[in-house]
């Protein structure tokens, strides 16, 4: 049970009843008369091996309220995409998959490189945005949810309060985030948003003092868990969305949101009392892997979107960040070390510790290279750009697809 306190900027909404699921999905039946809409699952191949995605699979064959689901399939061979149809066929739903790796997807990201509009590096970010212009493509949703597909603690409940408040046509939501807390084994989990995200925003704030560029702070500051992989929209807002291909992928969102829209326009719901998926290595040795390299591309994210609210950032400026980051980072290990021991679970306090150095090292990395590369534009273009640059890409993704899936 959760409390009821709204903080921040954005709408909370809280899960203070623990409402049937059923009664859910029978208001999301009427909405859909007007309202359809569609879900986009992100996946490597490697999932459908998983057991999360297995019963994720089940879960969804008992959502009646959805047009469609799109599944977005990396590093598979066509021995695979054929198998991924079957596992997926069973999906009571209009399923279509989306074979990245396949020839006919291929040619037009070679057409797009052409242009110099494709995504430049391959992950989650390139699978989500190819699935979004297949979406607007398709014209079958009004509204879309996306989540993750390693999700082992997955509710077909957790979808229905997560797309709810972009369906009720009495709210004004065009966006709604979903939150949860991050506990499973007896442990406290979620360090890249504990240790990092939280900790960084507040030493941004000291930091970074102009109007403009605190009021982003703030906003950021308003959610509760702003690296969870599951959000929904109205699917108008995919048209305007530049999104970072890399780990920045959620921040990317959530800054793409308040540029655009006013925050009355986003809230924030609760979906799930537990949440558990697959854990990143913290990957202290590698820093092109696991949360090294997550913190990186997340600070980064941070950085290039504060330059673009006015804030001037110096080798002696990232210096300050850091320092503050770090001694703001060990006050919140201190108040979860606590946290944990009052609810009877186990934390690790030199592990926190010692990711709290790695990401404050990280910090410095990512400072380094934002100011020796000020003009990269890592992100990927918005849909509307594309389609002006190449006005028959939605027919010609459309086709892709519908013929890999025939």
């Amino acid at each position: 049970m959760s409390d009821f306190f709204q903080n921040g900027v954005i709408a909370n909404l809280h899960n203070l009843t623990d409402r049937k699921t059923e009664d859910l999905e029978a208001e999301l039946m009427e909405y859909s008369k007007d309202t359809p809409m569609s879900l986009l699952l992100p996946s490597l191949y490697s999932e459908l091996e998983q057991p999360a995605l297995e019963e994720i699979v089940q879960q969804l064959c008992k959502v009646p309220y959805l047009s469609e689901v799109v599944i977005g399939l990396d590093r598979a061979t066509e021995e695979q995409f054929e198998h991924a149809k079957e596992y997926f066929g069973r999906l009571p739903q209009h399923v279509r998959i989306l074979w990245n790796d396949g020839p006919r997807l291929q040619a037009i990201d070679e057409k797009l490189a052409e242009l110099n509009l494709a995504p430049k590096e391959l992950g989650k970010g390139r699978n989500v945005w190819y699935c979004m212009g297949y979406i607007l493509a398709s014209g079958k949703g009004r509204s879309v949810a996306l989540h993750d597909c390693d999700i082992k603690t997955y509710d077909r409940g957790m979808l229905a309060r997560l797309i709810y408040p972009v369906t009720n046509p009495s709210f004004r939501y065009l966006f709604s985030k979903g939150y949860y807390s991050r506990i499973a084994d007896n442990k406290l989990n979620g360090r890249a948003c504990r240790l990092l995200v939280s900790p960084l925003i507040r030493a941004l704030k000291t930091v970074c003092k102009d109007n403009e560029a605190f009021e982003y702070l703030e906003y950021l500051d308003s959610f509760r868990y702003a690296l969870s992989g599951e959000f929904a929209m109205k699917t108008d807002v995919l048209n305007h969305l530049r999104i970072p291909s890399d780990w920045g992928l959620e921040i990317g969102v959530l800054s793409e949101l308040h540029r655009n829209y006013n925050t009355r326009s986003i809230c924030q719901v609760d979906i799930a009392d537990i949440y558990d998926h697959k854990h990143q290595p913290l990957s202290a040795e590698d820093a092109a892997t696991g949360l090294s390299k997550m913190s990186t591309d997340i600070t980064l994210a941070f950085f290039r979107k504060l330059a673009t609210k006015g804030q001037v950032f110096s080798e002696e400026t990232i210096r300050s960040i850091k320092a503050s980051y770090y001694r703001t980072a060990l006050d919140y290990i201190e108040m979860y070390y606590n946290d944990a021991l009052i609810n009877g679970l186990n934390v690790d306090r030199h592990a926190e510790e010692q990711a709290v150095e790695l990401f404050g090292s990280n910090i410095m990395k990512a400072g380094e290279e934002f100011l020796a590369r000020p003009m990269a534009t890592p992100f990927m273009p918005s849909w509307n750009r594309v389609r002006a640059a190449m006005p028959t890409i939605f027919e010609d993704i459309f086709a892709a697809v519908e013929a890999d899936n025939s």
